[in-house]
């Protein structure tokens, strides 16, 4: 069958779909679509996905959106390499790590970028300060899982990871920019703050294909975790 992904440069939640597609070197034809010009609420996608979000994927006549539904489809479609581990226990420990990423941190997360790269309120103030220590706590339970293993679950790359990546990557990238500085004292440089954290940062960015998933709105692909 063939696979056909639709997805949006800079969404993390396409990105995970991008790098999962990459580490189980299964072939694909890419859509990017631009956000700037509404592409993914067009009729085409819509019929798709009503909700008008990426990412989309259809393999065969098989459509499934919402990131983490993708990432479990391609899973059990194609389960080598594993991604939700090699057992049920396994399973249930990185499925929980992403639910506890989603429920506790991600929303923060993503207030944060979408003050800092998009300028939507609020600015730097108490809310924002509030949000940095929020994730900032959530970055040192990764920190704590990171300094006994080399991935968040497991001794392998997995859903987990795959995940929460980018999340953490497009964090990194809006406390660069000069007006985070303030706000940013909390994880920057992460190879100071979170040693561990940005070691692994390096690991995911080492994975196979991983250069073809680096958004291509940004500067060229720099895979350290100093990147911008």
């Amino acid at each position: 069958m063939t696979i056909d992904v639709y997805w949006g440069s800079g969404s993390p939640y396409s990105w995970r779909v991008l790098l999962a597609l990459e580490l189980k070197q299964l072939p694909y034809n890419s859509h990017r679509l631009h956000f700037d010009l509404q592409e993914h609420k067009a009729p085409q996608l819509l019929a798709m996905n009503p909700r008008g979000r990426l990412p989309v994927l259809k393999d065969g006549d098989y459509v499934v959106f919402e990131s983490l539904a993708v990432l479990y489809y391609l899973d059990l479609k194609y389960p080598d390499p594993p991604i939700f581990g090699r057992s049920p226990e396994e399973a249930g420990v990185i499925m929980r790590v992403i639910n506890e990423f989603q429920a506790y941190t991600e929303a923060s997360l993503m207030g944060i970028v979408e003050a800092l790269l998009y300028g939507r309120k609020p600015r730097l103030g108490a809310e924002l300060t509030q949000a940095m220590h929020l994730v900032a706590s959530e970055a040192r339970t990764i920190e704590g899982r990171l300094s006994k293993s080399d991935w968040i679950v497991g001794e392998t790359v997995s859903a987990a990871d795959l995940a929460i990546y980018p999340c953490i990557r497009l964090l990194h990238r809006s406390l660069m920019r000069p007006e985070a500085q303030e706000l940013s004292a909390r994880f920057l440089p992460a190879e100071v703050h979170y040693p561990a954290l940005a070691k692994w940062m390096q690991r995911v960015e080492a994975l196979p294909g991983f250069e073809k998933t680096w958004p291509p709105h940004w500067e060229a692909v720099a895979p350290q975790s100093s990147a911008k």
